[in-house]
């Protein structure tokens, strides 16, 4: 205990005394936090939007403003040719509404009126939102005009479960927790690791009476400490500047993301063991850490739209199981029975990195 205690004490020390690692643990995650936190957002909002109003009606009128009242869209004008076809074209707008001249008087005589509408489909998900906002404020406006009924045979009544308000930042900032405790902790470990080698320090531990078991334990008790700390910066500012709480006996989210950051620190050391300097443990942690845990965790993409056989990828991510805790814990607020499951899987990812790590190191030791 005393040696692992002591490798751990050295560790911490030499931490200290680094300010460019310093300001790799604490600074950068937070600037993730606050670009990621204030930048992504998955509701469009602000979409530009132009109308030509051939009718120039009263009725056509309350059409526009009823398009502008969703608050969806913002106007956009141009002028020469084809507003409407060019203002796409060039990027300007991102929809073009076109009424017809005849609107109003087909609307009086109950006849049918075609509108015009033509989306920039360049973002599909966008184009989709888009065509569904459009067709809502439409049947809206027919109702509002007596041409649809008020009333249908079927009225679905729809609550929204767990997040009424729609608020982005109660799904997006539990899950920069999982993306910023996982690529940080593990690239300080990372690079810790292979700066023992640069140096020639590790012929010390190799040379040494120390295991490869207390070696590990010491380095990563060390930067665990370090990646403790990390979540109370990132977590407590976060809930400060988003407004975001826990909804759920907080047991569940401490267990877990000591799980978590324990997971984060061995595989830093099991890319710090296996690469031959800091370069490459840097590209790994990128490489692996980085891109998995944006792409393959469900922090932002549904992990359905997987295709077979790449949807197994992310059963081997722990990033994925950690984000279901923090939404469980901030959103969901189901307790134990929605993440045992992840806890389970926190834990045996954890014991599979520590054991692999620590047969690869006592592989590298020198003989007695």
């Amino acid at each position: 205990m005393k040696r692992i205690l002591a490798q751990c004490n050295k560790d911490l020390v030499q931490f200290r005394r680094d300010r460019l690692t310093l300001a790799l643990a604490f600074l950068l995650p937070l600037m993730t936090l606050l670009i990621y936190g204030f930048v992504i957002r998955l509701e469009s909002k602000n979409i530009p939007m132009i109308v030509q109003d051939f009718d120039r009606t009263n009725k056509s009128a309350s059409y526009i403003e009823r398009l502008y009242a969703s608050n969806q869209f913002v106007p956009t004008q141009w002028s020469g040719g084809d507003p409407a076809r060019n203002a796409i074209d060039r990027g300007i707008a991102k929809v073009a509404v076109i009424i017809p001249p005849q609107f109003s008087r087909d609307i009086k005589a109950g006849k049918s009126t075609a509108v015009q509408v033509l989306i920039d489909a360049t973002d599909v998900n966008n184009a989709r939102v888009i065509k569904n906002n459009i067709q809502n404020v439409t049947n809206f406006f027919m109702r509002e005009q007596g041409i649809l009924p008020f009333t249908n045979s079927i009225k679905p009544e729809i609550r929204l479960w767990f997040n009424p308000g729609r608020l982005e930042s109660l799904y997006i900032v539990p899950g920069i927790f999982g993306v910023v405790l996982w690529i940080y902790p593990s690239l300080l470990t990372a690079i810790s690791m292979v700066r023992e080698k640069e140096k020639g320090t590790i012929l010390q531990v190799y040379a040494s009476s120390i295991s490869a078991t207390e070696f590990i334990l010491g380095k990563g008790l060390a930067y665990l400490l370090i990646a403790i700390s990390e979540a109370f910066v990132v977590i407590g500012l976060a809930t400060l500047i988003f407004q975001v709480s826990l909804v759920v006996n907080p047991t569940t989210f401490l267990l877990g993301t000591l799980l978590f950051l324990i997971d984060s620190v061995l595989f830093g050391l099991f890319l710090g063991v296996r690469s031959s300097n800091q370069d490459a443990a840097v590209q790994s942690v990128s490489l692996i850490g980085f891109t998995t845990s944006i792409m393959l965790s469900g922090f932002i993409y549904p992990l359905n739209n997987i295709p077979f056989p790449l949807s197994l990828l992310p059963n081997v991510v722990p990033t994925r199981y950690y984000i279901n805790i923090t939404r469980n814990a901030f959103i969901r607020g189901i307790g134990w029975m929605g993440v045992w499951f992840d806890l389970f899987m926190l834990t045996l990812f954890g014991l599979v990195l520590f054991n692999v790590s620590r047969i690869i190191l006592r592989r590298m030791q020198l003989p007695d």
